[in-house]
């Protein structure tokens, strides 16, 4: 399976179990000169605004994916959700970034979400 395939699915894995949790999707893929977001969501308070990285991964060999993301990728993460933040025309109040990290197993993929990267 290609990287973008398998992206794709953990993406779209992810979106489910969100909201399967009670969040709703507000965008995807959303991009600008500074990064791309893969899930914009609103959590289930119905009031924070969550930026979600997705990473996924085919197997731990390579460590876990939550581990791929270092300071230069939570940066580019924090430029680019001010962006969004920027061009919407009502102040969003409460925001945070969060990052999924998914081991893919087309029969039970493994998924952790750590909310509020730091």
């Amino acid at each position: 399976m290609s990287r973008q395939i398998l992206g794709r699915h953990g993406e779209d894995f992810a979106v489910k179990h969100l909201e399967s949790h009670g969040w709703t999707i507000h965008e995807r893929n959303w991009r600008c000169r500074h990064g791309e977001i893969d899930i914009i969501a609103i959590a289930p308070d119905a009031v924070t605004v969550v930026f979600i990285e997705v990473r996924t991964r085919s197997t731990v060999n390579a460590g876990h994916p939550l581990e791929t993301i270092g300071p230069s990728k939570a940066a580019r993460m924090r430029r680019t959700a001010g962006a969004w933040l920027s061009a919407q025309d009502d102040f969003i109040p409460r925001f945070r970034i969060d990052v999924i990290g998914i081991i893919w197993d087309a029969l039970a993929p493994e998924l952790t979400h750590l909310e509020g990267l730091e």
